[in-house]
């Protein structure tokens, strides 16, 4: 956090896809219009998840592989803030960093992506879906069981892409309906997958602005918090911490 003669400049690191810096530039605009005192600026981080894309990412192993990263430019002072999908940030948390602002949360549900005119009922015998998600897969097999489902990497244009292909192995897959919402792109879905047939991942379609433990940012990101929405995945992410879970194990609330 730097000062010039009227501004406070707030750093935000993010990842580089088109959802993440949507979800930043989202960010940065409340933060403006809360605090006009203050300016954004924004820094791409990569993180090991961005890098590893031919390995699923429970086989990568540990936790936090999109916010390791964001977590150790906070740490050092290189950034502000880091703007986060809360699905994706670890229960634990590095010492000398908090969650400084929730903000009102997007659609939970999941969206069904298919090359033709299905839905999940009606997809064909032993189709190939692609998910890296093992919590997507397991209530899949349940409704599903003869689904082909395999891996799949990738952002939400990528993952789209490799489905509509023909040439690709993929006949479906699954994704979050709030980045689907955020990047325009909800006409692309096939179905929005109602709650008691996929539940989704704890905190799914909420965002984390998280900070160094410091009065000054707290107090500043307190204006774009959302109370009822911080209640709700505060719950949700103590039932995923007492299991012991994090974005690998199939855990749904």
């Amino acid at each position: 956090m730097t000062a010039d003669t009227s501004k406070t400049i707030i750093k935000l690191g993010t990842r580089k896809s088109a959802l993440a810096r949507w979800q930043t530039e989202h960010v940065a605009k409340m933060l403006r219009a809360a605090n006009p005192h203050i300016e954004t600026e924004v820094k791409i981080i990569t993180t090991q998840g961005d890098r590893v894309l031919d390995t699923p990412l429970p086989l990568i192993g540990g936790k936090g592989l999109f916010t390791a990263e964001l977590e150790q430019a906070l740490l050092s002072g290189e950034i502000d803030c880091a703007v986060h999908s809360l699905k994706d940030l670890p229960t634990e948390m590095p010492d000398g960093l908090t969650i400084g602002a929730i903000p009102l949360r997007a659609a939970v549900e999941d969206v069904l992506i298919t090359q033709g005119p299905y839905r999940l009922a009606t997809l064909p015998q032993g189709a190939t879906l692609g998910t890296s998600s093992r919590r997507r897969a397991a209530q899949l097999r349940a409704v599903r069981a003869d689904l082909n489902i395999i891996d799949i990497r990738g952002n939400v244009d990528t993952r789209i892409a490799k489905v509509m292909d023909e040439d690709s192995p993929y006949q479906a897959s699954i994704l979050a309906k709030a980045g689907l919402e955020r990047l325009e792109r909800l006409g692309d879905a096939a179905e929005i997958l109602p709650l008691d047939v996929m539940l989704p991942a704890p905190g799914q379609g909420a965002l984390a602005v998280q900070c160094r433990d410091d009065a000054q940012l707290v107090s500043m990101l307190a204006s774009i918090e959302h109370k009822p929405t911080r209640i709700a995945v505060t719950a949700e992410r103590a039932f995923l911490a007492g299991l012991g879970g994090g974005c690998s194990v199939p855990v749904a609330a």
